[in-house]
C-alpha cells in the first residue's frame, strides 16, 4: 500500500514519498539504528509521533497508525537501553484517546514487544492494565452512548492482547496477576474508575486466563468489598440499641419508608437514609451489583459451582473474620440463591461444620452459627427439608453438650453453646409453623429442643431477650412445650448474663443477613429474601382463619415439605412417610385443620400467585409466595 511518511532529515523539506509496508519498516529501523551512531534527529522525530494523542487531524491519525504498525514490524531493532524514551512514550499511550484503527495498531505493537523479549513483558502487561481505566477527562463521558462505545472498543482490545501474549508466553498470566493486584485502585479513587477496574478483573476471571489466576482475582475482589464494608461504621446506620426489638424494628418496605417522614429514633433498627450520600456505601453498592451480575454469567455458563468454592474460601478467610460485616456477605447469599440445591446447601453445611468443630476458635464458631441462623431464616429459596436438616444438627449438638455439662449458668464458659441455642430459637421465630405442623419434624426437633432449654445451663436466661421472647410467644401459641416456670419469661430485659455471653464483640446481636440497606443490591436480594413482615407467627389470629384475600397461607411451606420429601433421594429425606415413621392419620388431620385438600395442594408449589420479578435470574424460583412465609 502507499502511505505518506513524515519528512525525516535525510528527506528534502518539500519531498513526500510513498512507501510500501516493507520500506516503512526499513525506514523506522534506520531511525532506530541512527541512535547508536549519535544521530538522534530521525529517532527524536519518531518519538515525537508517539506523543500525538487527542484532537488529531486525519493526516495525523494516519501517520500515527502507520508508525505504530512499522514499529510492530521492527521490534527486534528496539533496545531497552538506547530507546528508552521511545518505549516510555509507547507505554504512556492510552487506547482511550484514539479510534479503532490506531487502537488496533497500538495493541499489535504491545503484543509484538511482549513476545519478542522477556525484558518487555512486565512493561507491556502494565501498559495494558493501565488501560483498564480511562483518563480522568473521559470518566464523565462514560455516562453517554459514545463513551460506552469507546469503552467496549478499548477493553475488548486489551483482553484480546492478554490472550495473544499468554498464547506465546505461558508465564504471562502469573505476571499479569501480580500487576493487576498491585494496580488495583484504592477505595479513595474515583468510584467509576474502581468499578471499571473491578469489571476488568472479573472479565479476566471469566476468560481463558482465569483458569490460572481467576480464583486469586476473585478473592481480591472480595477483599476490596470487605475494605469498603469496614469503612462504613455501624454508627452510620444504627439508630437505636440494636440488642432490643430485633423483630419490631426491622427495615422492610423501602418504598414506604423513603416516602414517609424521617423516622423517630428507635422506629427502625437500621436506617437506609443514614447511608444516603455516603460515597463509600454507594461504591460498595455498585461493586456488589457488578459481582452479582458476574455470578449470574457464571451460572449461565455452568461454572458457578467452581466459582462458589473460591467464594467460600474467601468467605472463611476474610468475611467470616471481619468484625460484623454489614453488606459484603450478600455475595454469598446471592450465589446460594442462584443454585440453592448445591451452593445453597454447601454454604449451610460449611457453617454448621465450623460451629461444631472444637478446634475452631470460639469467635469463629459463634460467628459461623450466627451466619447460619440468619441464612436459614432469611433465604426464601431454601427447601424446608434443608432447613430442618441443619436445625436438627444444631439441636443434636446442643443436646450432646447438655449431656456432657452438668454445671450452672456461666455465659463466658459456655458461649458457643448459648450461641447455638440462640441460633435455633432465631430460626424458629421465622420458621416455626413449618415444624409444628409436620409431626416428624416436631418429634425430631422440638421435643429434643425442650430438653436443651430446660437444662441447668438455662439458655432462656442468657440468650438475647428479644429472640427468647419472640420464640416463647410462638411456642406458647403453638402449645409447643409443657407449661412450666422455666418458660414463663414475659417482659424480658437485657441482663448481664446475655451481655456476658456475647462478649466484647457482642456476637449475640449479630444477624448478618438482616435486610440489605444498599439500594441497588436490594433489587437483587429482595425477590429471594424473607422479611419479618412476611412471617405469620403462630400467635397470629390469621393462622386459624381462612386464607387471606390474596389466597396465600402458611400451608405452602408445609406442602413444600411434603413435595420435597417425595423427591429427595438422599439420606432419610429420600424415604417414604411410612419409612420415616410419620403417622399419616395425624398428618391428614393437620392438613384438614388447615383446610388443605389433595386437590388444592397439587399445584401449590408453583401456583402462579407469585409473579417473578424482572431482576430474578432464570434459575431462581421461590418455593413459596412471600405472604406464606
Amino acid at each position: 500500500m502507499g502511505l505518506e511518511l513524515p519528512k525525516y532529515p535525510e528527506m528534502e523539506e518539500d519531498q513526500v514519498f510513498n512507501f510500501t509496508d516493507s520500506e516503512i519498516v526499513s525506514h523506522v529501523k534506520q531511525a532506530l539504528a541512527s541512535v547508536l551512531s549519535g544521530d538522534n534527529n530521525s529517532y527524536n522525530q519518531l518519538v515525537g509521533v508517539m506523543h500525538h494523542s487527542k484532537h488529531l487531524a486525519p493526516d495525523e491519525v494516519a501517520l500515527l497508525e502507520t508508525t505504530l504498525k512499522a514499529l510492530a514490524g521492527a521490534v527486534s531493532s528496539i533496545d531497552i537501553t538506547h530507546h528508552d524514551s521511545l518505549l516510555s512514550a509507547i507505554y504512556c499511550m492510552s487506547m482511550w484517546n484514539y479510534g479503532p484503527h490506531v487502537a488496533d495498531a497500538l495493541a499489535e505493537l504491545i503484543v509484538s514487544l511482549a513476545i519478542s523479549n522477556g525484558k518487555y513483558l512486565d512493561l507491556c502487561l502494565g501498559m495494558l492494565v493501565s488501560n483498564f481505566t480511562p483518563p480522568p477527562y473521559f470518566l464523565d463521558k462514560l455516562k453517554m452512548p459514545h463513551g460506552l462505545e469507546r469503552k467496549g472498543q478499548v477493553l475488548s482490545r486489551v483482553h484480546a492482547a492478554f490472550k495473544k501474549i499468554a498464547d506465546y508466553v505461558p508465564l504471562a498470566p502469573l505476571r499479569l496477576l501480580t500487576i493487576v493486584l498491585q494496580g488495583m485502585p484504592t477505595i479513595y479513587h474515583k468510584d467509576r474508575a474502581i468499578v471499571i477496574y473491578v469489571e476488568n478483573m472479573l472479565k479476566l476471571e471469566s476468560g481463558e486466563i482465569g483458569e490460572l489466576v481467576g480464583s486469586t482475582i476473585l478473592m481480591a475482589v472480595v477483599d476490596r468489598l470487605i475494605e469498603l464494608d469496614v469503612e462504613i461504621g455501624w454508627d452510620a446506620i444504627l439508630q437505636d440499641d440494636f440488642s432490643k426489638g430485633i423483630f419490631e424494628m426491622e427495615l422492610e418496605d423501602v418504598d414506604d419508608i423513603e416516602e414517609s417522614a424521617e423516622p423517630d429514633v428507635g422506629e427502625f433498627r437500621l436506617s437506609r437514609k443514614s447511608l444516603a450520600g455516603n460515597s463509600i456505601a454507594e461504591l460498595l453498592d455498585n461493586l456488589l451489583v457488578l459481582t452479582f451480575e458476574h455470578l449470574e454469567s457464571c451460572e449461565r455458563e455452568g461454572r458457578l459451582a467452581k466459582v462458589f468454592e473460591t467464594l467460600l474460601q474467601s468467605f472463611r478467610v476474610t468475611v467470616l473474620s471481619a468484625y460484623k460485616s454489614k453488606f459484603a456477605q450478600f455475595v454469598m447469599f446471592y450465589a446460594c440463591a442462584l443454585d440453592p440445591e448445591n451452593c445453597g446447601m454447601r454454604f449451610a453445611t460449611v457453617l454448621a461444620d465450623l460451629f461444631v468443630q472444637d478446634s475452631q476458635p470460639q469467635p469463629t464458631r459463634m460467628s459461623a452459627v450466627s451466619y447460619l441462623a440468619s441464612y436459614l431464616s432469611r433465604a426464601k429459596f431454601l427447601a424446608a427439608s434443608s432447613i430442618s436438616s441443619m436445625l436438627k444438627r444444631l439441636v443434636d449438638w446442643c443436646l450432646e453438650y447438655c449431656e456432657a455439662h452438668d454445671g450452672d449458668i456461666n455465659p463466658n464458659a459456655h458461649r458457643v453453646f448459648y450461641s447455638g441455642c440462640q441460633a435455633i430459637m432465631y430460626v424458629l421465630c421465622f420458621r416455626m409453623k413449618v415444624f409444628v405442623d409436620v409431626p416428624r419434624l416436631k418429634s425430631e426437633l422440638l421435643i429434643p429442643l425442650e430438653q436443651v432449654l430446660k437444662h441447668k445451663l438455662n439458655p432462656l436466661k442468657v440468650c438475647l431477650p428479644s429472640v427468647v421472647e419472640e420464640f416463647l410467644r410462638q411456642a406458647k401459641a403453638a402449645s409447643l412445650f409443657t407449661v412450666c416456670k422455666t418458660f414463663i419469661f414475659d417482659g424480658l430485659l437485657e441482663s448481664e448474663l446475655s451481655r456476658a455471653f456475647g462478649g466484647l464483640e457482642r456476637l449475640d446481636t449479630f444477624f448478618p443477613f438482616d435486610p440489605c440497606l444498599l439500594k441497588k443490591c436490594d433489587s437483587f436480594i429482595r425477590p429471594m429474601f424473607v422479611f419479618w413482615s412476611m412471617v405469620k407467627p403462630t400467635y397470629d389470629d390469621a393462622f386459624d382463619d381462612d386464607d387471606d384475600d390474596d389466597g396465600s397461607s402458611d400451608d405452602d411451606l408445609v406442602q413444600d415439605f411434603v413435595n420435597e420429601n417425595e423427591d429427595i433421594m438422599n439420606d432419610e429425606f429420600g424415604k417414604s412417610f411410612d419409612e420415616q415413621g410419620v403417622d399419616m392419620d395425624e398428618f391428614d388431620y393437620a392438613l384438614k385443620k388447615m383446610s388443605i385438600t389433595p386437590k388444592a395442594t397439587s399445584n401449590y408449589k408453583f401456583g402462579g400467585r407469585f409473579q417473578e420479578p424482572a431482576r430474578m435470574p432464570s434459575r431462581i424460583r421461590p418455593s413459596t409466595s412471600p405472604e406464606s412465609l
